[in-house]
Parts: structure tokens; sequence; C-alpha cells
């Protein structure tokens, strides 16, 4: 199954610095980890935001729930998702 996901993080502004490059050190290995194991195939930054819009491919509802609270930023994070559907007149090559 398809999802778009988009990510709005909200790190607190008083956040220690050591805490915070900890976060997204682990949030981008935990990320590409996903990439690679083909489950994360499209991320995209949102311009002028600390928010991206993602496509997630994975089984159920309940595995990407269970995939993005296992982010490290997810205690930061506002996320909205949209379950895909293929559409009768995209183009298939």
């Amino acid at each position: 199954m398809l999802f778009h996901v988009r990510m709005d993080v909200h790190l607190p502004p008083d956040l220690p610095t050591e805490t915070r490059t900890d976060l997204i050190a682990r949030e981008k290995a935990r990320a590409i980890e996903l990439q690679q194991q083909g489950v994360w195939p499209e991320l995209w930054r949102i311009v002028g935001e600390y928010a991206n819009f993602s496509i997630f491919d994975v089984a159920s509802n309940d595995d990407l729930h269970t995939l993005l609270s296992s982010l490290p930023l997810f205690p930061y994070m506002t996320i909205h998702v949209t379950p895909l559907a293929d559409h009768p007149s995209k183009l298939r090559t």
C-alpha cells in the first residue's frame, strides 16, 4: 500500500544542542535505512519549512504506524497520512 505522508517537525527551542544534534543524526540514519529497505521510496523537503512530503510503501496502516513511530523525531512531529490508490488515467510504463 502506498501512503502520502506530510511530516512537520517541531523541536523545542530550548532543546539542548547535543540532544538536537543526536536526534537529527539518528533520524537521518533511520531514514536512510528505510529508503535502502525500499519502504520509503520518496522523500521531498518542503521549501522554507522543517517538513517533508514522503511516499511510503508498506503492507498496512499498522505497518506504517510502526514505521513512523520508529523515527527518532516522531515525538516532535505532526504527521498527516493519505492512503493512495491507483488512478485509471495514469500511464503505465
